[in-house]
């Protein structure tokens, strides 16, 4: 019960960090982008490193036990690029200007749009930012109790990645209502999602837990870490801040990842 709990703290932790970007785009005259770059960059390199040398990894081992090493091979990879499907597919289903992955310069002017469309994205924002945090809270949730360390590394990474999405939600919010506690309350709300959706997908399987089933949802995970790096992280820190800024923010949560596995191997 104490994993279970700490497992959901760490999920917890990671959707409510939507609150963050939304107190950061109040203050987006003394925010410095490059930063956040920087960050979003770390934050995909992170997700990556992790995806490919340890969640693939032991997923593999996982469908090993029951299904053998070449069949487990297959079925860990069949799920992982069923993990890209789903988030994809979800993308897919968000119209582009409603897509808190489409986020753009949270600098640019937004007078020109009327009150009641801003509000309207605002609101489809954090809608569409709710239906994305459901499989990352998942993620966060079975890292962590497959291994605690492991399961700070994702949460970490899905809340930094979590700052530009509040503020996706707050800024059209607030120009359209000029409140700054609807702005903030929406965008919270909206992280709320993250462990509810490790709450859903934790009394949906925990009666079916075993090592076939965490293999394949944990090979999902990874797809769903990766292509979220490669079609939102990375794209975002470009678009915050220089080209170097984001690959040595990339590199450095790689390495950080590396360290940190070594470390407690």
């Amino acid at each position: 019960m104490n994993t279970v709990l700490f497992a959901f703290s760490l999920t917890l932790f990671a959707g409510l960090a939507t609150g963050v970007g939304s107190l950061l785009a109040f203050f987006s005259k003394q925010f410095n982008p490059k930063f956040l770059a920087g960050a979003l960059g770390f934050s995909a390199g992170v997700m990556i490193y992790v995806s490919f040398v340890e969640i693939f990894v032991k997923a593999r081992e996982s469908l090993s036990i029951p299904f053998g090493e070449t069949k487990g091979y297959w079925i860990t990879t069949i799920a992982f690029f069923g993990g890209i499907a789903l988030i994809a597919v979800i993308d897919r289903l968000i119209p582009s200007y409603e897509n808190p992955h489409e986020i753009g310069n949270i600098n640019e002017p937004v007078d020109k749009a009327s009150e009641h469309r801003l509000l309207r994205l605002g609101v489809f924002s954090a809608l569409a930012i709710a239906i994305h945090n459901f499989p990352e809270g998942l993620a966060t949730f079975m890292g962590a109790l497959s291994d605690p360390t492991l399961g700070i590394s994702i949460a970490v990474a899905i809340a930094i990645h979590n700052i530009p999405e509040g503020m996706a939600v707050s800024v059209p919010i607030y120009y359209a209502t000029k409140s700054r506690k609807k702005a903030f309350w929406l965008s919270f709300a909206s992280g709320i999602a993250e462990p509810l959706g490790a709450l859903v997908g934790y009394f949906i399987l925990k009666n079916f837990i075993s090592d076939s089933t965490f293999g394949i949802v944990f090979a999902g995970v990874a797809g769903i870490m990766v292509y979220i790096s490669l079609d939102e992280l990375l794209p975002t820190a470009e678009e915050f801040g220089e080209h170097h800024v984001a690959i040595g923010g990339l590199i450095a949560g790689m390495l950080v990842m590396a360290i940190s596995l070594l470390l407690f191997a």
